[in-house]
C-alpha cells in the first residue's frame, strides 16, 4: 500500500516533462530546441485531444444507456457514435487519429502514425488545421525506441490526473521553455505569463463578457485563465468573443491549439504576424484587453509606422523601446466609451525620459485607472521589476459587472506589492515567489473598493500599500507613474521604544560579558595548574 502511495506520488507533471527532455536530448535526430519543443507540444496536443474525445464517447454511451438504448448495436452505433457532434470543444477523431490507435502502434510505426494522425486531422476540422506542422515526426524520424518512450511518457499526462481547469499545454510550453531555451528571453518573444499574475490581471478587470483581445497573445494563456474565471463566477463562457495576435509562428499555432481544446471561439487572424506592421483586428474595438508585452522590445520600429494613426493623438514612440507603442496600439483597440485594458510593461514605462510627453497626455486625457508594482521573482526567464497597468476608457462610474462604480476622474490608484515576497514556490530554480488565490482576491479587493460608490477617494490609502492619488499631484511629480513618489513609507526605526529595547541590550551584555569573565578565569586556572601562569 505505502508504496502505491508513493508511486502516486511520484506522478507529477514535471517528473514527466523531465523524463521526456532526456529522451529528446539524448536522441538523434531530435533537432533544435523548436524543433524538440513542437514535437513535445504536439504530442500533448494528441494526447489531450485523444482524451476529451474517448471521455465524449463515455459520456455518450452512458446518455444511450439511460436512454434505453444499446450503443453495442450495429443501428445505434451508425447513428450516433460514426457521426457524434459535441459542444465542449471535443472533436470526433477519425480512428487512425485517436490516442488508442497511437499508443497502440509497433514502435517502428509510430513516427508515420503520428503523421497520419495529423494529417487526418487537419483535414477533417478546418478549426485544428494550423495548428500543427504536418510531418513533425517522420521529419525528424527518431529512433524507434526513442519515440516510443516518448508517447509512453506522455501518456501519463491526463486531464484525468491533473486537473481539467489547468492550461497543461501551456504548463509544458513554459517547461520546456525553461529547460531548453537558454537564449529565450522576454525580448526574444519567447515567454510565457505565469498562471497567478494572469489571474490577477482577470480579477481586476473581470472580463465576464463582449470582446476579449491580446495583441501578443503568445501560447493563449490570458484567454484560458479569463475563461477558468468566468466558469468560476458561473459565468457563460460563450459570451466571450476572443481575438488575439502572435508574431512568432510556432506560439501562434500553439495559441490555436490551446484555444482549440478548450472549445473556446477565436479569431487570431489568418497567420502570424506583427501587431506593429501588420494588425489583423485593424478597425475593431474590444471591451477588455490583457496582455504581456515583451519587455522593453527593439527591432519594432518600420518607417511605415512613422505616422500611423494610432500615436496621432500623442507622439510617435522611441525607435528604441516599444514599450509605449504597445500603450498606444492597445488604446487603439479599446472601445471608446467603457474599455477596459490590463498590461504588464518593465517598471522602467513608469518614469523613462524619452516617453515623458505620451505619458504626460495619456495621463492628462485621464486614460490611467491603476498602477500596481508586483513583487520581483514571479517569471521564469527574467527577474525584472514589473508593474501592472489598468486603462479605463469609462471613470465617470455607473453599473459595472453589478457594482455601482463612483465618478473616479482625475484619480489615479497607485498600488505596491513588492513585499508580497512570502509565498515561494517549492522545487524550482527560478521562479521564487507566486500569487496566491488570498492575495490575488486582497489586490482586486482594493482595487474594486477604490472604484465603488461610498469610497472617498481623497482619504483612500494605507502606508506602504495603496493611496489614491489626484492627476494634479502627478502633475507636480513630473508625470512620473512610480508608486513610491506617492505612497507613504513608514520609517520603521521611529516606531522602536529605545528605553525597552535598550534594557534588553544591557541585560545581553551583561550575560556576554560575565559569561566572558567566567571564560577567561578558566582560562588562567587550566595555565597555572600546569605551571605556566598567566597571572
Amino acid at each position: 500500500m505505502a508504496k502505491k502511495k508513493t508511486a502516486e506520488k511520484a506522478l507529477n507533471i514535471d517528473n514527466i516533462l523531465f523524463n521526456c527532455r532526456d529522451i529528446l536530448r539524448a536522441a538523434r535526430n531530435s533537432g533544435s530546441f523548436f524543433e524538440k519543443r513542437d514535437m513535445m507540444l504536439t504530442l500533448v496536443f494528441l494526447r489531450f485531444i485523444g482524451e476529451k474525445y474517448e471521455d465524449g464517447i463515455e459520456r455518450l454511451r452512458q446518455t444511450l444507456i439511460e436512454q434505453g438504448l444499446d450503443p453495442e448495436d450495429e443501428n445505434i452505433r451508425a447513428a450516433f457514435f460514426d457521426d457524434a457532434t459535441f459542444t465542449d470543444g471535443t472533436y470526433n477523431l477519425p480512428l487512425e487519429a485517436r490516442w488508442s490507435t497511437i499508443i497502440n502502434t509497433p514502435a517502428p510505426g509510430l513516427n508515420v502514425a503520428l503523421d497520419t494522425a495529423l494529417h487526418s486531422i487537419a483535414t477533417a476540422s478546418k478549426d485544428l488545421k494550423g495548428c500543427f506542422i504536418e510531418g513533425t515526426f517522420t521529419t525528424r524520424n527518431l529512433g524507434a525506441n526513442d519515440i516510443k518512450k516518448l508517447v509512453d511518457e506522455v501518456n501519463k499526462i491526463s486531464h484525468k490526473a491533473f486537473g481539467e481547469e489547468k492550461d497543461l499545454i501551456g504548463r509544458v510550453y513554459e517547461y520546456f521553455l525553461k529547460e531548453f531555451a537558454v537564449n529565450a528571453t522576454k525580448e526574444e518573444g519567447e515567454f510565457y505569463t505565469p498562471h497567478d499574475v494572469v489571474q490577477l490581471i482577470a480579477a481586476m478587470i473581470e472580463p465576464y463578457d463582449g470582446t476579449l483581445y491580446d495583441p501578443c497573445c503568445g501560447s493563449g494563456g490570458m484567454f484560458i485563465q479569463s475563461a477558468a474565471l468566468v466558469k468560476s463566477k458561473q459565468g457563460d463562457i460563450n459570451k466571450i468573443n476572443i481575438y488575439g495576435q502572435e508574431k512568432d509562428a510556432a506560439t501562434y499555432r500553439l495559441a490555436k491549439m490551446n484555444l482549440a481544446l478548450r472549445g473556446l471561439s477565436h479569431n487570431l487572424g489568418e497567420t502570424n504576424d506583427s501587431s506593429f506592421t501588420h494588425d489583423l483586428h485593424k478597425g475593431l474595438y474590444f471591451n477588455y484587453i490583457m496582455a504581456n508585452p515583451p519587455f522593453n522590445l527593439k527591432g519594432w520600429y518600420d518607417e511605415n509606422l512613422k505616422s500611423d494613426v494610432r500615436w496621432s493623438d500623442y507622439v510617435t514612440p522611441p525607435e528604441s523601446n516599444a514599450n509605449y507603442a504597445w500603450i498606444l496600439h492597445m488604446l487603439s483597440h479599446l472601445k471608446k466609451t467603457d474599455g477596459v485594458a490590463g498590461f504588464l510593461l518593465a517598471n522602467g514605462a513608469l518614469n523613462d525620459s524619452d516617453t515623458l510627453e505620451i505619458r504626460k497626455r495619456l495621463i492628462q486625457n485621464d486614460k490611467v485607472e491603476a498602477i500596481i508594482v508586483l513583487p520581483r521573482e514571479l517569471f521564469i526567464t527574467t527577474d525584472i521589476s514589473v508593474t501592472l497597468w489598468v486603462l479605463n476608457q469609462n471613470k465617470k462610474g455607473g453599473n459595472y459587472h453589478g457594482r455601482i462604480l463612483r465618478n473616479r476622474e482625475n484619480e489615479m490608484l497607485f498600488m505596491d506589492l513588492r513585499t508580497w515576497t512570502e509565498n515561494s514556490v517549492k522545487g524550482e530554480s527560478k521562479k521564487k515567489v507566486r500569487l496566491v488565490t488570498e492575495q490575488i482576491e486582497k489586490a482586486a479587493d482594493i482595487y474594486h473598493t477604490w472604484q465603488s460608490e461610498g469610497t472617498d477617494g481623497t482619504k483612500y490609502e494605507i502606508p506602504e500599500l495603496y493611496r489614491s492619488v489626484a492627476i494634479a499631484e502627478v502633475e507636480t511629480k513630473g508625470w512620473a507613474l512610480t508608486p513610491s513618489k506617492y505612497i507613504e513609507f513608514v520609517d520603521h526605526d521611529l516606531e522602536i521604544d529605545y528605553e525597552k529595547e535598550m534594557t534588553r541590550v544591557q541585560a545581553e551584555m551583561k550575560k556576554i560579558m560575565k559569561d566572558e569573565k567566567k571564560s577567561q578565569q578558566m582560562l588562567e586556572d587550566a595555565f597555572r595548574g600546569i605551571g605556566y601562569g598567566i597571572d
